[in-house]
């Protein structure tokens, strides 16, 4: 059985799909791109900036689904640029400071409304 999870705390999905679904004791986020939920916008700035937004994002839909970020088992990170891979690995260890999740860093050509990152979470309830 599966349940949405929704939060105003978050951008809303710009497509056909839920923030986030929680089914069993697990938690699976779409992947999100540095919106701000306050604007719909993307937020200027480069791939640390991008990077905190998307993280601030991502512990909004967790925190609605019952859980954190520490809880976080498997991230998988999108790149446009592979020279972003540092400044973004500096923001995503003030989130992951003790056991991080197993992580895959995938580099893609474009990601929608030409963000530098997105990120989802595979977390645990």
């Amino acid at each position: 059985m599966k349940q949405v999870v929704h939060t105003d705390q978050a951008p809303k999905a710009i497509g056909p799909y839920s923030q986030a679904i929680k089914a069993g004791p697990l938690v699976f986020t779409a992947g999100q791109i540095a919106i701000s939920p306050s604007t719909g916008s993307l937020i200027e700035g480069d791939v640390a900036a991008q990077t905190k937004q998307v993280l601030e994002n991502l512990k909004a839909i967790v925190e609605a689904a019952g859980t954190k970020l520490s809880n976080a088992v498997k991230v998988t990170v999108y790149l446009t640029q592979t020279d972003h891979y540092a400044s973004m690995n500096e923001i995503y260890a003030q989130y992951f400071t003790q056991q991080p999740p197993a992580r895959t860093t995938i580099f893609i050509g474009t990601l929608p409304m030409g963000a530098l990152v997105e990120i989802d979470v595979i977390a645990g309830l």
